[in-house]
């Protein structure tokens, strides 16, 4: 991963097993705490800088671009990501590219270097300084434009989620659950989104708004309130306002309720089956009840029964 300023051509490189986000952001660390954040970066359009998933509702709303996560950290530190379209466009760091895959390459091997931390630890103390010595050049004006590191550089370079807050106060995340503390009951936080940072050393944050929530993480999945409510007590009553309503009886009670219903149902079926059987036969002549037809007698003229026959 390579870093070029477009002023003097200074480099700053470290070497990943991938070009990942992980990579970026720690590359763009070690630039930024060496040389100062930067106005803005010309990169490529890989995956890591560019999304081409369709912008969710709340961003429509909000007339935003869906982002990676490299594209929001450079969005909150104020820094701008220009997108390029060839590798030409960026010939400058494919040329520095090159520079390392033919030098870096033979420098390594006359040192002896086969692993990944010797390597980086040549190439920040042996290698860059004499790169940038022999290729760096004076700027076209003195003014440096390069800002003061953020003291939330860190936080910034991490990996963000929104989550949202259950009845209960916990959030699910990654199949983890953490519970907010008490002391945050004044925001009113339960069947609201919050934001679930994981930093690069692997920590996880809270954050609503601005504030930062305190948080324990629960070793097993929180139970439903309902069920602690219930465990080693005695089930309500049929008359209790939970059975009136609805609420709170569980899956067993609905069961039941299900499996009466069918019986009800079924008992219902069966007794105008026995209704329809012991029903008196129609009296000739008579008219006939409500969903009855009247049977002619034999050698009278039935207009339906004709057309029946027809």
């Amino acid at each position: 991963m390579v870093m070029i300023d477009d002023a003097t051509s200074r480099t700053q490189a470290r070497l990943f097993e991938e070009e990942s986000t992980r990579a970026a952001f720690d590359i763009f660390e070690s630039y930024t705490r060496k040389y100062g954040l930067p106005q803005s970066l010309y990169v490529d359009r890989d995956s890591i800088y560019k999304t081409t998933r369709e912008p969710s509702v709340e961003e429509q709303l909000a007339g935003e671009r869906p982002l990676t996560q490299f594209g929001r950290a450079m969005k909150r530190l104020g820094v701008g990501l220009e997108l390029a379209y060839s590798p030409q466009a960026k010939g400058r760091v494919e040329r520095r590219n090159g520079v390392f895959q033919d030098r870096l390459v033979k420098e390594l091997r006359l040192a002896g270097i086969n692993d990944l931390e010797a390597a980086n630890r040549f190439l920040e103390e042996r290698f860059l300084p004499q790169l940038n010595k022999r290729f760096c050049v004076a700027a076209a004006q003195e003014a440096d434009v390069h800002r003061a590191k953020p003291r939330d550089l860190k936080e910034a370079l991490s990996w963000e989620e929104p989550r949202l807050v259950q009845q209960d106060w916990t959030v699910r995340w990654k199949s983890r659950y953490f519970q907010i503390a008490k002391e945050h009951e004044g925001l009113c936080l339960a069947r609201k989104n919050i934001i679930v940072r994981e930093l690069r050393c692997g920590a996880v944050q809270l954050v609503a708004g601005l504030q930062r929530l305190r948080f324990k993480e629960l070793p097993v999945r929180p139970r439903r309130k309902v069920e602690r409510v219930l465990k080693g007590k005695s089930p309500p009553a049929l008359n209790h306002a939970w059975r009136q309503f609805g609420a709170g009886v569980g899956e067993e009670y609905w069961r039941k309720e299900k499996a009466r219903g069918r019986a009800a149902r079924q008992a219902i079926r069966e007794l105008r089956s026995a209704s329809a059987s012991l029903r008196p036969p129609s009296v000739p002549g008579l008219p006939a009840g409500k969903g009855e037809r009247a049977q002619p007698t034999k050698g009278t003229f039935s207009p339906e029964l004709i057309r029946g026959h027809f």
